[in-house]
């Protein structure tokens, strides 16, 4: 039985391309809504081929140490998370920290390998650094975009994973960026 015929929409996938940075580069600042303000690499894409999250180092072009290796671009992401955070989903995950004694030792962990993966990339004699694990946090739950993000990039996070169960797949069928601008006909969806 074909996916039609179980009332399942077929999805129309366009066939994604291979951008250069420069391309990168404009898509994520479009899905910004401003300039980047240090050069990231993309560490993720969605089915589309385009930006969900970019590695940024830990100065910024004018010297501004930065606690955030992993950023989120995909608006469809941002969106769907920031309705998990506005509905209390930092309090949530902090709760289930303080209650799951093993959920708490992997948040601790997954912020430890956070800092540690972002501080090898501080170049010699910077001063000042930035510090912290996941999005700057010394503890706990500060940003669910940022611990999705960490997950999204390949590390191993407990919130993030949480996080990507509730809001993946990132299943949009037209491109939220297209020729380095806003794609009008595009929305979040749900």
């Amino acid at each position: 039985m074909g996916r039609c015929s179980l009332g399942l929409r077929q999805r129309r996938r366009r066939k994604s391309v291979d951008m250069t940075d420069a391309d990168d580069r404009k898509v994520i600042e479009t899905q910004l809504g401003r300039p980047q303000r240090a050069d990231s690499e993309v560490v993720s894409r969605c089915h589309l081929g385009l930006p969900v999250v970019v590695r940024v180092p830990p100065l910024l072009d004018d010297g501004t140490p930065f606690p955030t290796l992993y950023w989120l671009t995909c608006p469809l992401a941002v969106a769907r998370i920031a309705r998990l955070e506005s509905s209390g989903g930092v309090k949530r995950m902090d709760a289930k920290s303080e209650s799951d004694p093993q959920f708490a030792e992997d948040l601790e962990t997954a912020h430890r390998s956070y800092e540690t993966e972002r501080d090898v990339r501080v170049p010699a004699g910077a001063n000042p650094t930035p510090s912290g694990g996941v999005g700057g946090s010394s503890s706990g739950v500060k940003c669910l975009h940022a611990h999705y993000a960490h997950t999204r990039a390949g590390g191993d996070n407990p919130v993030g994973k949480l996080v990507r169960e509730w809001i993946e797949p990132l299943d949009c069928t037209e491109e939220c960026v297209v020729d380095g601008d806003p794609n009008p006909t595009w929305t979040p969806r749900p």
